[in-house]
């Protein structure tokens, strides 16, 4: 068989490790073309919300595909265009007035941190630091890079990368010295803080209460400094509500939206801004506009799935399979518990997750390598983080799939106890 020439992400090809060719997918269950299936644990890296192949989302970009595959945006619109950025604005907090289409949650995060920087550009005040949280992951371009942490997926890229100001994860019972940190960072005159609402995902799945967001959020507003929320993977009900920020009863100044948005069918994202920042960028000087875009930007298909699927949040039970999928996970994580194996066990609304002992923690953890390969060779698509295992599934999974799940990761376990 000739080598495939695919460079694939986050793989390295050296290890000989198999890779699948999947045929079809449909619900919770991935099936490739020599006739064996898989169910998605982990959405696809984070981006199926309502299961594979959803007819509606289907039926949408098809239709949509006869009429008009592309046109640019810039001076240029679309009705799918204009209908989904009136709907997002429907259903996000009222502050937030703009809407800003790209292709991903990298470019969502480098668009909000340009928004953010020529906000203080254009208004004349010198603003430029930049703070972040300690574990954080925010992408794979070189400002979305900048702004997460450091360690084995940038080291290379150190040269290009910006500095930034770290605060620590408020880990339980050493909150106040991320609040004291966020604190002096922001008197110091940052232009904006970003941040992950109540799960650090690539990070480690690391988990916080929303009490904590809230008393960080509202120190950025003491100091008049911006607050980005990165919802890119937190966002779409994974936490539980339709927007983790929503627990908090935070507000923030940029939201940045993906993968779920278009039920992670085809690739879109947004970043919402609010209406000062916006008008920061208007002006009679040309000057002064957002110089940002990319050739896909707010492409007719991918707006159209993104379309339909505000209509199933609007139709559909989706908030009830969020209820049951989050019960679900909360007996399940209570019996994987007490494997021998297992440590820190965790859950934010549908996301479950627990840390494996080990030798070696973080991402290189060869617990990684061997769950995946067990999964891969016993019917789970399973990816953990290192030594930290998830399980963060499609909503319309069934509890047989869930329990196949775990049991397939326990059995894993056990092959290593």
């Amino acid at each position: 068989m000739t080598p495939s020439p695919v460079w694939h992400p986050f793989t390295q090809h050296g290890l000989g490790e198999e890779i699948p060719l999947i045929e079809r997918g449909q619900g919770a269950v991935l099936h490739s073309a020599d006739g064996r299936q898989w169910i998605d644990a982990i959405s696809s890296w984070w981006v199926t919300t309502h299961g594979h192949a959803h007819p509606r989302i289907m039926a949408a970009i098809a239709a949509q595909s006869a009429k008009l595959d592309q046109i640019i945006f810039a001076g240029w619109t679309h009705a799918p265009a204009e209908t989904l950025a009136s709907g997002l604005i429907d259903i996000t907090p009222e502050p937030l007035t703009r809407v800003f289409f790209s292709d991903s949650g990298s470019t969502a995060v480098e668009v909000a941190l340009k928004m953010a920087l020529g906000y203080w550009h254009n208004r004349k005040q010198p603003r430029q630091g930049i703070i972040v949280m300690e574990h954080s992951y925010h992408g794979d371009t070189i400002g979305a890079m900048s702004v997460g942490a450091r360690g084995v997926f940038n080291r290379p890229y150190a040269p290009l990368l910006f500095d930034v100001t770290a605060v620590p994860f408020p880990a339980e019972g050493a909150e106040q010295a991320t609040f004291d940190a966020l604190e002096a960072a922001c008197k110091a005159g940052a232009a904006a803080f970003i941040g992950e609402p109540l799960v650090l995902g690539a990070g480690g799945m690391l988990m916080y209460p929303a009490h904590v967001l809230a008393q960080m959020a509202a120190i950025c507003a003491a100091h008049d400094v911006l607050f980005i929320a990165d919802e890119v993977m937190t966002g779409w009900g994974r936490t539980g509500t339709m927007l983790a920020c929503e627990q908090a009863g935070v507000i923030p100044d940029i939201l940045c939206l993906s993968k779920g948005l278009t039920g992670g069918s085809v690739p879109l994202a947004v970043t919402l801004a609010r209406e000062e920042i916006f008008m920061a960028h208007w002006s009679q000087d040309r000057a002064d506009c957002f110089f940002h875009s990319s050739s896909y930007t707010a492409n007719p298909i991918a707006c159209a799935a993104a379309v339909e699927n505000l209509a199933i949040w609007r139709d559909e039970p989706v908030q009830q399979r969020i209820d049951d999928l989050a019960a679900m996970q909360t007996r399940a994580l209570a019996d994987i518990a007490g494997h021998p194996q297992v440590a820190g066990t965790r859950q934010c609304g549908t996301i479950a997750a627990f840390d494996l002992h080990s030798d070696a923690s973080g991402y290189l953890s060869n617990w990684a390598v061997h769950l995946g390969a067990f999964g891969k060779a016993n019917g789970v698509l399973i990816r953990p983080l290192g030594n930290t295992v998830y399980v963060m599934p499609p909503y319309c999974i069934t509890a047989e799939q869930l329990d196949r799940i775990y049991a397939v990761v326990r059995a894993g376990l056990d092959g290593r106890t």
